[in-house]
C-alpha cells in the first residue's frame, strides 16, 4: 500500500518519516563535534557529511510536504477534541518549518561566508563573494533552530508514547 488510508500511513509516508528521522539523528551528531574539537570518530566520520545530509533533508522535507498535501484526504483521522487537533496540527507545521529552516540557515552560513554549497561531491551553488549579513543571519539562527527542533522532536516522540501507553490508541501503530 503506497498511499495513505484512513487506517494507516502508506509505505511512502512511512519511508519519508523514518528515513528523515534517521537522517535527523545523524545530523544531531554534530552536537558531539563540540567535544574535544571534533577529534573523535563522530567528528571524523559523520560530521563531514553534515552539509550533504542537510541538503538531502531539505529536499526530502519539501517532497514530504508535497506528498502529505496530496494525501491529506486519505490521512488517518481520529476525532480528537478541537484544541488537541489544533495543537497536533500546529506541532507538525512547526516541525516542518524547523526542518526547512535548519538547512536554509546552514546554506546562508556557507554562502554568506563565500563558500560553495556542495552536496555529495556535487557543487550546487558555487562560492563567491562574502555576504556578511547573510552569514550573520544564518549563524544567529542555525543553532537556536537546532535546539528548538530537538525540543520539538522530544515532544513529538513523547506524544507518540503518550498515545501508545496512556491513551492506548493506535496513533503510533499507524506510522509503524
Amino acid at each position: 500500500m503506497l498511499r495513505d488510508t484512513h487506517e494507516r500511513y502508506g509505505i511512502v509516508s512511512r519511508l519519508f518519516h523514518w528515513g528523515m528521522a534517521l537522517l535527523v539523528i545523524w545530523q544531531a551528531m554534530k552536537f558531539f563535534d563540540r567535544i574535544d574539537e571534533g577529534e573523535h570518530w563522530i567528528g571524523q566520520t559523520l560530521v563531514p557529511w553534515h552539509v550533504s545530509v542537510g541538503s538531502l533533508l531539505l529536499l526530502l522535507v519539501l517532497l514530504r510536504a508535497v506528498w502529505a498535501l496530496r494525501q491529506r484526504s486519505n490521512r488517518p483521522v481520529a476525532p480528537p477534541p478541537p484544541l488537541m487537533a489544533f495543537l497536533a496540527s500546529a506541532g507538525h507545521v512547526l516541525l516542518y518549518a524547523a526542518l526547512v529552516l535548519m538547512p536554509l540557515t546552514g546554506i546562508a552560513i556557507l554562502l554568506g561566508n563565500g563558500y560553495p554549497l556542495t552536496a555529495f561531491g556535487i557543487t550546487l551553488v558555487p562560492g563567491g563573494e562574502e555576504i556578511p549579513w547573510l552569514a550573520t543571519l544564518g549563524g544567529s539562527l542555525h543553532s537556536p533552530v537546532a535546539w528548538l527542533l530537538l525540543i520539538m522532536i522530544i515532544g513529538h516522540v513523547g506524544m507518540a508514547l503518550v498515545h501508545h501507553f496512556i491513551k492506548k490508541d493506535d496513533v503510533l501503530h499507524r506510522m509503524l
